[in-house]
């Protein structure tokens, strides 16, 4: 990387929301830019999480961009391994290459105010641009609970999204930590290999049989030949989950027709009442992620399986030890405990005018003006920003949002013409956030019963939208400059005041 090098846009991350930026930068004529990368790949959360059984939980069609379909999806759910490699195609055809930095994380970013541009300090070098766009994603940086004593473990220990892949799990006495997402699938997929597989449970999760299916040659011929099939394909599938937002954002009572399925669904694999009563949630459905599978109960009911209805709370040697007080002896501990999302660590590195950090302006709870731009952090925004989140649909529908906001975000700083910049207003950003938190009162995520990931500290919900994605792209189409303060460069002003008063006189 040159020394002070600049870009008109630095793009932080190549996962989803990375590449699409960079996709719609060169769709807008832009070519200017970086993408920076601290791994040595592309593919963000689908890169890093390689565990045993990893896959999506949106169908394949749905979990893909709009403007690069995919006709030879192999599964209706795809696994990690077709995820990640649909994101290496999309790098190659739209010829993103180029611009990738790889190895380069962003140590730190700061505003210059004289030069209205951010100098950006990475780990292969140095670099200044006009515009961040951080695509770093909510599911990035693993989050592991502070367990006394888990220093002093003498086995194997890692995350879910650290798998390490050299070490056998065969004949092995595995606790599993955790009951997310992650952790549905490790367990179908490591129980046949443990001798012992213990899971700690600290609150169970509604789970509803996942009808995923092998996409025959035939079906993937048609949509080569017809593409406009899997164009019908993909609205239909989201048509389905936009029809179901009403039951999650304002009627979360209609959800317990959904409570009785998933109920149906754990009888039939969990015989025993008393395993059944440790898997039965005691909050509405929709409230956590509703997770899906048809291989996770079947996987508990196994005789080598262990359920405690427990978190765990202390490790003494190899002994692992619940809240509850059950004890096991075990080999290796596999967190699967989630990600830093309402405190994303890369609000740390952002460094405002006055010296403040991001993560310092979002002490409070996260929130940002259409879930893209921050007060205080002139040319800033993010991709899955503060409540962007969807709890039953596919991401990749808000990405495109927020690409589309950004496009426009760039096109205005193009009509304003010379050095400028657009500074979130800080009465915008309350009133959207105040919007927001107001719909979100009735959701299920807020009234459901549960505590979620979700929720930050406060139990302010800054994770989930809680509307359709129709709705969000039509608020996120076009920039409102009544919405921004617009900055020159000192320089620029004083050429203006000079223009000002040559008129006067």
């Amino acid at each position: 990387m040159a020394e002070h090098e600049h870009v008109r846009v630095a793009v932080i991350g190549s996962g989803f929301g990375g590449l699409g930026a960079a996709v719609r930068l060169r769709r807008e004529g832009i070519t200017d830019f970086v993408v920076l990368e601290r791994a040595g790949s592309v593919g963000g959360t689908w890169r890093d999480n390689s565990y045993p059984g990893c896959a999506c939980d949106v169908p394949s069609h749905l979990y893909s961009f709009s403007f690069a379909p995919n006709p030879d999806w192999p599964r209706s759910f795809s696994g990690q391994e077709h995820i990640r490699a649909y994101l290496e195609h999309v790098t190659d055809v739209f010829g993103l290459r180029p611009h990738i930095r790889f190895d380069s994380e962003v140590k730190r970013m700061a505003w210059d105010g004289e030069r209205l541009c951010w100098d950006i300090e990475t780990s292969s070098g140095d670099l200044s641009a006009d515009v961040v766009v951080s695509a770093t994603g909510p599911l990035s940086e693993p989050k592991l609970p502070d367990v006394p004593g888990l220093d002093t473990f003498p086995g194997k220990v890692f995350h879910s999204a650290r798998w390490d892949h050299d070490y056998d799990l065969r004949g092995k006495r595995v606790a599993m930590v955790g009951t997310g997402a992650s952790a549905i699938q490790i367990v179908p997929a490591i129980q046949p290999q443990a001798e012992r597989l213990t899971l700690f449970q600290r609150t169970p999760a509604w789970v509803l049989p996942r009808m995923d299916r092998p996409i025959g040659s035939a079906e993937r011929a048609v949509h080569r030949a017809a593409p406009f099939t899997t164009k019908m394909r993909r609205g239909l599938l989201w048509g389905i989950r936009e029809l179901q937002v009403q039951a999650f954002t304002k009627h979360p009572g209609q959800l317990g027709f959904v409570e009785q399925l998933a109920k149906r669904n754990m009888a039939r694999a969990i015989k025993d009442p008393a395993l059944r009563t440790k898997l039965t949630p005691d909050y509405r459905i929709g409230c956590k992620r509703i997770l899906l599978s048809s291989t996770y109960y079947p996987a508990l009911a196994q005789p080598n399986v262990d359920v405690v209805a427990s978190g765990l709370s202390e490790v003494r040697g190899s002994t692992v030890v619940a809240a509850d007080g059950t004890e096991a002896e075990v080999d290796a501990i596999v967190f699967g405990t989630g990600f830093h999302v309402t405190d994303m660590p890369i609000a740390e590195r952002v460094v405002g005018p006055e010296g403040k950090t991001l993560a310092e302006s979002w002490s409070g709870g996260m929130q940002a003006l259409r879930g893209a731009s921050a007060a205080g952090f002139p040319n800033w925004m993010t991709i899955i920003g503060p409540n962007t989140g969807l709890g039953n649909s596919s991401m990749i529908l808000m990405i495109e949002s927020q690409l589309n906001y950004m496009a426009d975000y760039l096109r205005q700083l193009d009509v304003l013409g010379g050095r400028a910049a657009l500074d979130a207003r800080p009465g915008a950003v309350r009133a959207w956030n105040h919007r927001v938190q107001e719909r979100m009162k009735r959701t299920v995520w807020n009234t459901g019963g549960c505590t979620s990931w979700y929720l930050d500290e406060s139990g302010r919900n800054t994770t989930i939208w809680p509307g359709t994605t129709a709705e969000f792209r039509r608020a996120t189409r076009r920039v409102d400059l009544a919405e921004y303060a617009v900055l020159r460069a000192p320089a620029e002003r004083e050429t203006t005041a000079a223009e000002s008063t040559e008129v006067s006189a």
